[in-house]
């Protein structure tokens, strides 16, 4: 099992990016497919066509979501913490993804860096 750990600087407020983050339609803007997602604890949601999924554990708009996403059958549960902070009317964001499978990472460090952040820092930034 492996983590991953990222800072990502987006220059819009916060609460854009945690709205891109948490609302479906939003989502779906930047990363062209379909999504489920609810900014509430407990609730399934999917993102990217269903590659991922998994359920909402907590949310503190604007600053923070933290989900487990579904990996099957694992000894510890894949958490994903994505904390927002607002520095000048720009966003830092802070990412810890823990208890990633091995075969897993390099698909999903490549996903957050590419498909999630990239797609979101383009989103907003061109």
């Amino acid at each position: 099992m492996k983590n991953i750990r990222k800072t990502i600087h987006i220059k819009v407020p916060r609460e854009e990016v945690f709205t891109a983050i948490t609302n479906p339609l939003t989502i779906e803007l930047w990363t062209g497919y379909p999504a489920k997602m609810e900014a509430i604890p407990g609730t399934r949601f999917s993102m990217f066509d269903g590659d991922i999924t998994g359920t909402v554990l907590a949310i503190d708009p604007p600053s923070l979501i933290e989900q487990e996403w579904d990996f099957g059958s694992l000894p510890e549960p894949s958490i994903v913490r994505i904390e927002l902070f607002e520095e000048n009317n720009k966003t830092r964001i802070e990412l810890i993804h823990s208890n990633i499978p091995d075969d897993a990472f390099d698909n999903i460090n490549t996903g957050w860096k590419e498909y999630y952040f990239g797609a979101l820092k383009s989103f907003f930034e061109n």
